[in-house]
Formats: structure tokens, sequence, C-alpha cells
């Protein structure tokens, strides 16, 4: 069972949306000045990783309904 407060999980998902956006910019500056292709397609990787933790956090925040 985790035991992080929605608090604490609110703070780590607005990082990690911060984190997307930045990472969201930086290749949009790749792609605009036809950048480094490697480093557009890590940056982009981990983008999606990020999208699937904050996706995960999202989940963890919505309480669970009785059956």
């Amino acid at each position: 069972m985790d035991t992080t407060s929605p608090s604490e999980l609110a703070l780590k998902l607005a990082e990690l949306r911060q984190q997307h956006r930045a990472l969201d910019e930086r290749i949009a500056q790749l792609a605009a000045n036809a950048g480094d292709e490697l480093e557009a397609k890590r940056l982009k990787k981990r983008k999606l990783q990020l999208k699937d933790c904050i996706a995960r956090l999202e989940s963890m925040l919505i309480p669970d309904e009785p059956a």
C-alpha cells in the first residue's frame, strides 16, 4: 500500500507536468531549427515516460468506487 498523501501526489504531479511542458518546448525548438534528431528522439521518449507517470499519479488521486 502506498502511503503518499494526496497533497504530495499533487505536488509531484505539478512537477512532472512542468517537466513535460519543458520537454515539449525543447522538442519544438529542435524541430524548428532542424536540430539533432537523436536528441529529439531521446526527449520524446522521456516525454512519453513522463506522460505515463502523470497518468499513473492522476489515477492514484481518484478514489476507488465500492463494487
